[in-house]
């Protein structure tokens, strides 16, 4: 099974429509395996209550909560009785305002008036809208809209020079972490020295650069043991371990199992815990 492929992930979330953007109900049936979606996903609650589970973390979503998912991340969604719309867009739609993480906000008053109707907009316009350069424009706009009053939310003040080093940290990282794992590399590319990228790391998140690198690592490979059917040692090796015995190792000491029983426990639904410094930061 090749290292992108997943279970079918589209059972739960219409994929982006010809101008990508799409969207669609929450399928409330659930899933037991978690899936990876090739495309971002906006959750707004509506009514009910539920889990949904992004990177092994469930959120218990209530109305009003907001679930920014990026593409790639595992994502599983409970039998339950919550009632969400969502809309999809294709990645190259996301802009600037993509958030470093699984992105969670709980909408109140004005805010959620806005984005709720942000969301009807969107869901009227693409079932109007089929085709066309112009159409296609406005349903694209709508949702810079969206995004740009996501953006909002949390009232960032401008980023500050170890924020920046921090983001282009992280980008280097999404694309570098199955090629290298040293900090020196990364450092090097960035221009600055180990030090200065670790204090970017602390100052952002508590954590230093060796363990960012290495939270990367793991919840990768948390995503692939869940997602796919590659052997432990074909996602080892994906990872860069050479030897499967290293890659247990580095498993075992970074989630606290081994991967043959964290994959157990992934197949038999969602997790209870995960190490608390591997949980995603909570917008709301």
């Amino acid at each position: 099974m090749s290292l992108a492929a997943s279970r079918d992930a589209a059972t739960t979330f219409r994929p982006p429509g010809w101008a990508g953007v799409g969207t669609c109900a929450l399928d409330a049936t659930g899933s037991r395996a978690p899936d990876r979606l090739p495309f971002h996903v906006l959750l707004l609650a509506t009514a009910g209550h539920g889990a949904v589970e992004v990177d092994f973390f469930a959120h218990n979503c209530r109305p009003g909560t907001l679930l920014w998912i990026r593409p790639g991340q595992a994502l599983r969604v409970g039998r339950n009785g919550l009632t969400a719309s969502a809309v999809t867009f294709a990645p190259h739609l996301a802009g600037d305002e993509e958030p470093a993480s699984t992105g969670r906000w709980q909408l109140r008053g004005e805010d959620e008036d806005a984005v709720i109707s942000e969301f009807a907009q969107l869901a009227v316009d693409c079932e109007r809208h089929r085709q066309g350069p112009l159409a296609g424009e406005l349903l694209r706009q709508q949702l810079r809209v969206l995004l740009l009053r996501i953006a909002l939310l949390g009232g960032a003040e401008p980023a500050g020079p170890e924020s920046r080093t921090y983001t282009r940290f992280r980008a280097m990282l999404e694309a570098g972490h199955p090629h290298s794992r040293r900090v020196e590399d990364y450092a090097d590319e960035l221009g600055c020295s180990v030090r200065t990228l670790t204090r970017a790391c602390l100052s952002v998140t508590g954590r230093t650069a060796k363990q960012v690198v290495d939270d990367r690592v793991a919840l990768e490979a948390r995503r692939l043991l869940a997602c796919t059917s590659l052997s432990v040692a074909e996602v080892g090796r994906h990872l860069g371990f050479a030897e499967p015995t290293n890659f247990g190792r580095f498993f075992h000491r970074e989630v606290g199992m081994s991967p043959g029983q964290f994959r157990a426990d992934a197949a038999r639904g969602p997790r209870q815990a995960i190490p608390a410094q591997r949980r995603p930061p909570d917008g709301a």
